[in-house]
């Protein structure tokens, strides 16, 4: 998977602005197959959140304290959500349903990897 498949949300345009987790976005990438990531701070819950989602897939959110923690595992977690993301079957492909029972389990793997 290529990292130029990410880019700025809204051409960049949320960073600074309040996020879903009641915090300032700091990061905010979408990726080309249909998903995006968004780091905040100071939100209601906790000091640091991750957002992320497949849109018609999936939705996660997690939560830290830790500032360095935070950004370690956005990386990561952009890294395999976009791995997910790129392999998402089409509904023409003639294997459709098995590589969607792949998809999902592929997706609770992550849900699992990134609790």
């Amino acid at each position: 998977m290529s990292e130029d498949a990410w880019y700025a949300f809204d051409g960049g345009h949320t960073i600074g602005a309040p996020g879903s987790e009641r915090g300032v976005i700091l990061a905010d990438e979408e990726h080309d197959d249909g998903a995006r990531i968004t780091l905040e701070r100071d939100g209601g819950i906790a000091p640091f959140a991750i957002t992320c989602g497949i849109y018609g897939w999936m939705m996660h959110t997690r939560s830290f304290s830790d500032a360095a923690q935070a950004r370690r595992d956005y990386d990561a977690m952009k890294q395999a959500l976009g791995a997910i993301a790129s392999a998402i079957p089409m509904t023409s492909d003639p294997d459709v349903e098995a590589r969607t029972d792949a998809t999902l389990a592929a997706i609770g793997e992550f849900v699992e990897r990134f609790p």
